[in-house]
């Protein structure tokens, strides 16, 4: 397919610099697979629109506090980092905002230093000097990695902000979006309807939110990023599977984790490792059957996916309906229910 193919016309307004309040209060626009019309609601009502018995899966990554601002040694030049991951004991992959060729040195403050070893297409990776853990320096002196297009500067309430209820695996530098909307009450909710949870770890890095520039799709290369699977959670998974309910995937993320974890049989093993599966139309899912996603950026991987489960007319028609209801958009925006 041609990258022109996920492409919609959008008015920048509809972008949401910050969460619903409640979380549970965004809107929920509810698309059928097999066709008809959709329905909106908001996410408090997910208790009603599902079964009991279908089980939940949410991704309990954590975002890091990764983002990072330096100056130059010498010159003072201003330069933002993002650290997306630990590569050896002094040396963390990043992403860099300005201009810094290999042996530049940013000084980070508090006694941190950081020089550049080398950069790529990949990313720029850097050597640290610190008398202290970067991850500590982290929670010390870094900001949340908003995405770029919440044009407004991180501030304290965006650490709450920005983390799921079920994080606690750090690693991540973007949040699982989908997961944002719970609260407690709903989860009490859930619960009481007999809906099950499980819980999976994928570290959402550049490769989940980084456009697709070629062409043709097929020629994108999808990037690896860490997951995990617990004994518990494939158990879980499996037996659903095997009882008839329904496995619903909140976000993209928990999509890839649970495909990348199926074998040819479809059924899900503990695993520990990196997937780069690229998910597009003509996809044959063989876990999920449900999907809670928020609203994605043209030319985007996560458009894709969503296409593929959705099906690419569906989801135009969704998105048509979304900006003509004027729902909010992007990481702090409103839901869809794929069912």
């Amino acid at each position: 397919m041609q990258l022109s193919d996920f492409d919609f016309p959008f008015d920048p307004s509809l972008i949401a610099d910050r969460p619903a309040e409640p979380r549970d209060q965004a809107r929920l626009l509810v698309l059928p697979r097999s066709g008809g019309v959709c329905s909106h609601r908001h996410v408090s009502d997910l208790p009603a629109l599902l079964e009991p018995g279908d089980l939940l899966v949410v991704n309990d990554t954590k975002v890091l506090p990764a983002r990072l601002t330096g100056r130059k040694k010498p010159g003072g030049g201003k330069v933002e980092l993002v650290l997306v991951q630990e590569l050896a004991e002094d040396q963390w992959e990043v992403l860099l905002k300005g201009k810094a060729a290999p042996g530049q040195v940013i000084d980070l403050g508090g006694g941190v230093l950081v020089s550049v070893v080398r950069q790529g297409a990949a990313g720029t990776v850097v050597r640290v000097a610190s008398a202290r853990p970067m991850r500590e320096v982290m929670q010390d002196i870094g900001q949340v990695p908003l995405p770029p297009y919440i044009k407004r500067s991180p501030t304290e309430q965006d650490r709450i902000w920005y983390q799921t209820l079920f994080a606690k695996a750090e690693g991540a530098i973007a949040a699982p979006t989908a997961g944002l909307h719970f609260t407690e009450s709903l989860l009490a909710a859930l619960r009481q309807r007999g809906i099950r949870l499980a819980t999976v770890t994928l570290h959402v890095g550049p490769a989940t939110f980084r456009p697709v520039r070629t062409e043709w799709i097929e020629e994108h290369v999808m990037l690896p990023e860490a997951f995990e699977v617990t004994k518990e959670a494939a158990q879980a998974i499996q037996q659903a599977k095997s009882e008839g309910r329904r496995v619903v995937a909140v976000g993209t993320t928990v999509v890839r984790t649970l495909e990348a974890a199926a074998g040819q049989n479809g059924l899900v093993e503990p695993t520990t490792g990196e997937t780069g599966l690229f998910i597009t139309p003509g996809y044959k899912f063989r876990v999920v059957d449900a999907l809670m996603t928020n609203f994605h950026l043209p030319h985007t991987t996560l458009l894709m996916l969503v296409s593929a489960f959705a099906g690419a007319e569906r989801l135009r028609e969704a998105y048509q309906a979304a900006i003509k209801e004027r729902y909010r958009f992007y990481s702090y925006g409103d839901a869809m229910l794929i069912v």
